[in-house]
């Protein structure tokens, strides 16, 4: 895999600085640009088109959510961290839902944060077990009024949703099934095909019955 490119969005200078020293100096990632504010990200986002945006939550003016909604439609093959300072469940809520595919707290040591972007950029979904509690707990409330679209799926198929939407990666879904990473890979091939999405953020999103 090549160096995987990674945008900062970040109105802090302190920790916009530290953020790109710390991508800068990793071995396997770029550094592809940095924005103060979301509505230059919105301008500079499509112009350079890296693998991972790092999106500061709270951004003065436009926040960092709105921004994710507004280019995430346009580039669903760019991957959007949320970077907060505190856990607030809702915020992050609002983030998945715009289209963010994993947060990520700023406190968060380097080679850790380093670990959460290979992470995202291999298909996973990276969040505190915190969070991803809360998302399965939602998930569960709102499966039971979207069971119609989901009724076309085979148990496994159904298995491997909720694991996808719990945030693991397929190797890990491959671990916990017992099944090749192949066959989780066939298996999210049909899931995505059935429900009619692109990406595990649509067919999550499905699962939830948004």
């Amino acid at each position: 895999m090549s160096n995987i490119s990674v945008c900062i969005v970040e109105d802090n200078n302190d920790i916009r600085q530290a953020l790109e020293q710390i991508i800068m100096m990793a071995d396997g990632y770029q550094f592809s640009g940095s924005f103060v504010s979301a509505e230059s990200a919105v301008i500079g986002i499509p112009r350079i088109k890296p693998n991972v945006v790092l999106m500061d939550i709270n951004l003065g003016g436009m926040s960092g959510i709105d921004c994710v909604r507004e280019l995430k439609p346009r580039f669903p093959n760019t991957l959007f961290m949320m970077c907060t300072v505190y856990e607030e469940d809702e915020k992050i809520f609002e983030a998945l839902a715009a289209g963010a595919n994993g947060y990520i707290l700023k406190k968060t040591a380097p080679s850790k944060l380093l670990e959460a972007i290979k992470e995202l950029a291999e298909g996973g979904a990276p969040m505190s077990s915190q969070i991803a509690r809360k998302v399965v707990a939602a998930f569960r409330e709102k499966n039971t009024q979207s069971t119609g679209v989901l009724d076309i799926l085979s148990n496994r198929e159904h298995e491997i949703l909720e694991l996808l939407a719990k945030g693991l990666l397929y190797k890990e879904i491959s671990a916990k099934l017992n099944i090749a990473q192949e066959t989780v890979r066939k298996h999210v091939y049909h899931i995505y095909e059935k429900l009619h999405v692109n990406n595990r953020v649509e067919a999550v999103n499905k699962y939830f019955g948004r």
